[in-house]
């Protein structure tokens, strides 16, 4: 997603506030964090009209990449909308390696997961194309009318599912 090196955290944030928070971390904290916010890009109907609508993935938390010290979590804590850094008795606690990989290849480097193309053949989904290809097994339920996936994420070793917009292709 962006530097691998570095370790992964989270923020709890304000719901509505991710992206203000992510801009002042990134501006006022530039040289020791960068801060993400991943989203998804989803069709949604209203007024019998389907529109696109880019919604949070994690709805209440900032990922930051870099490293976190004592004086960098006092910044953090006084950032307007940061509610509290997911800690453990040894401080911070960091995101899981392949928590992150899972992100970022659904992400595919930038901040927002686009749709992916399915096919079900013989009851079973298959990828076609887009961010989820080759993560089926990830995919737990599936809604043909909103043309939507249910997806099973891990953040922070909690299982967290999560909508994905899918186009539903007829098999040839």
């Amino acid at each position: 997603m962006h530097n691998t090196k570095e370790k992964w955290y989270a923020l709890f944030v304000a719901t509505g506030e991710e992206d203000n928070v992510k801009a002042r971390i990134n501006y006022n904290l530039k040289d020791e964090l960068m801060a993400i916010v991943p989203k998804r890009r989803m069709r949604e109907r209203k007024d019998g009209k389907w529109e696109e609508k880019v919604r949070m993935l994690f709805p209440g938390y900032v990922l930051l990449n870099g490293k976190i010290n004592c004086m960098v979590c006092n910044l953090l804590r006084n950032v307007p909308g940061v509610i509290r850094i997911l800690s453990n008795n040894d401080g911070p606690q960091e995101i899981y390696a392949n928590e992150i990989k899972i992100i970022s290849i659904l992400t595919a480097d930038s901040e927002i997961i686009e749709s992916s193309d399915i096919c079900v053949e013989g009851g079973k989904v298959v990828v076609v194309d887009g961010p989820l290809l080759g993560l089926d097994g990830y995919i737990k339920a599936i809604d043909k009318r909103k043309g939507r996936v249910k997806v099973v994420l891990n953040l922070m070793g909690e299982p967290r599912t999560v909508e994905l917009s899918v186009a539903l292709l007829q098999p040839a």
